[in-house]
């Protein structure tokens, strides 16, 4: 068992393709976190502001890390990331970006917000799965992420 039972994790993720490996390997180490998933910007604003559809606390409660892809239809992750760091509370909690986006302007600005990792995306499954698998070994087992509430 990997990882903390009271502790959400929230995917802002648009693949499915993505989505669905991670998730298997989340179940393959046996992660214990429960794992909130947003599709664009707008729905991950409206979760951590636990607005709109989500605006009951136990469908959208606060998480304790949030893995932020930046590429996302409408708002994407970069206004996502933005409004986050923006805010006295949300601003507090650790946002991992992982996108297929190597752009030194991207890396830059994202590190200006100070997100706690910048992580891009391998394309080969291999490559992909230890990327993932590190992920969980170090945010879900290894580091101390604040209680949530």
């Amino acid at each position: 068992m990997v990882g903390n039972a009271t502790q959400p994790l929230l995917v802002v993720e648009d693949s499915d393709e993505d989505f669905s490996t991670f998730q298997r390997l989340l179940q393959r180490e046996g992660v214990v976190n429960p794992i909130y998933r947003c599709i664009t910007g707008d729905q991950a604003l409206d979760f951590l502001y636990q607005t709109g559809s989500y605006g009951d606390p136990d469908i959208a409660p606060r998480p304790s890390v949030i893995l932020l892809d930046l590429n996302l239809p409408g708002t994407d992750g970069r206004e996502v990331l933005q409004e986050i760091k923006q805010d006295e509370v949300l601003k507090k909690i650790p946002v991992v970006i992982m996108t297929t986006s190597s752009n030194p302007k991207d890396i830059e600005i994202c590190y200006s917000y100070s997100i706690s990792s910048y992580i891009v995306k391998p394309l080969e499954i291999d490559r992909l799965t230890e990327t993932v698998q590190t992920f969980i070994k170090y945010w879900l087992d290894i580091v101390v992420l604040p209680e949530t509430g």
